[in-house]
């Protein structure tokens, strides 16, 4: 029997909620950045440190960028068609994908350096902008996630689950003939 203290998962079905889904890990992985310049300072770059730095940096690599692509080219989209009057925040929050992209390859070249052991700290102010830019723009995203799940018919949210779940699955190799 199902614990009705413990929400379902989320699921392709409703795009929205592995959108909210997302947004959990940019939150929980952004606060784990926040918080290595002084773990670092303190333990140095041990196992501990090293796991967390992958793992940051294996999300940010793979899911964000298809997260960002969900919401360009399926979710923004179907959004404006059924609420026009989010325009303006969706061409702030796709600008910001742009320099939170900048940002996380300026800050992935520091945490791989980090895991090679050729740096030992971080530039803090480029961490800081990484992570409060994410606190911006998840501020202004998620009423609009809110929204598009009151404006965009649930068949409609369905069909964009199915292609966001499609963009993660492995690419077929080219046979070599």
């Amino acid at each position: 029997m199902p614990n009705p203290n413990i929400p379902p998962a989320a699921t392709w079905d409703e795009p929205i909620d592995m959108l909210f889904a997302c947004h959990g890990k940019v939150k929980r992985f952004c606060g784990q950045l926040k918080l290595l310049p002084d773990y670092l300072a303190k333990n140095g770059t041990d196992t501990a440190a090293r796991q967390a730095v992958t793992q940051i940096c294996t999300y940010f690599n793979q899911a964000a960028p298809l997260h960002h692509e969900d919401e360009e080219q399926d979710f923004f989209p179907a959004l404006l068609r059924h609420a026009p009057q989010a325009q303006t925040d969706v061409d702030t929050l796709e600008a910001q994908h742009i320099t939170l992209h900048a940002d996380w390859a300026a800050l992935h070249t520091q945490l791989q350096e980090l895991l090679e052991g050729s740096r030992t700290t971080l530039n803090e102010t480029l961490l800081h902008r990484f992570t409060s830019g994410y606190d911006v723009h998840t501020a202004i995203e998620e009423p609009l996630f809110e929204l598009g799940r009151k404006a965009i018919p649930q068949a409609e949210r369905q069909a964009i689950g199915k292609i966001m779940a499609a963009r993660r699955q492995p690419k077929p190799q080219p046979s070599g003939n």
